[in-house]
């Protein structure tokens, strides 16, 4: 039982993990100018020597938004697992973890599908013929991640 939860946390701790790296890390999109020059435009910022904010619209609101939710229900919902671990009686589950996390990974999904479907409105005309990029990827990998550990929580339950 031990290691089935220390498998647990560290499943948790690597989705929040790429959480924070997913909404902070400036890769979400890369694009490769004929002049050799890089940019690279996540959700606040398009950089390559200088940096300039993206523009303001409801779809970059609403991509910022759910990730920076979905990075702190994912925070929080570790502290509440750690609480959980000491005060539930021996049998119950986890569930409020479990809706914590479930209600992270919606968060990841709704922010990464927003990003994908709108992806236009987030850059200037000459930056849209880049490609998606490592922070995308991280973003999407962690949708998964943080549903699996809800469904992991939900059927997880305090044993001696």
């Amino acid at each position: 039982m031990l290691i089935i939860l220390a498998l647990i946390i560290l499943f948790h701790l690597a989705s929040t993990v790429l959480l924070f790296v997913a909404t902070i890390h400036n890769s979400w999109w890369v694009v490769s100018t004929s002049t050799d020059t890089v940019f690279y435009a996540d959700l606040w910022y398009t950089c390559n020597e200088t940096c300039y904010t993206v523009a303001k619209s409801h779809t970059a609101d609403a991509v910022q938004a759910t990730m920076i939710l979905a990075t702190i229900l994912c925070c929080v919902g570790f502290f509440v697992f750690v609480l959980q671990l000491f005060r539930l009686q021996q049998g119950e589950r986890f569930v409020f973890t479990a809706i914590i996390q479930l209600l992270a990974s919606v968060c990841v999904m709704v922010g990464a599908s927003v990003y994908t479907a709108q992806k236009d409105s987030f850059h200037e005309a000459s930056l849209r013929t880049g490609a998606y990029s490592s922070s995308f990827y991280l973003a999407w990998i962690s949708f998964p991640m943080t549903l699996l550990s809800g469904v992991m929580y939900m059927v997880l339950r305090k044993r001696k």
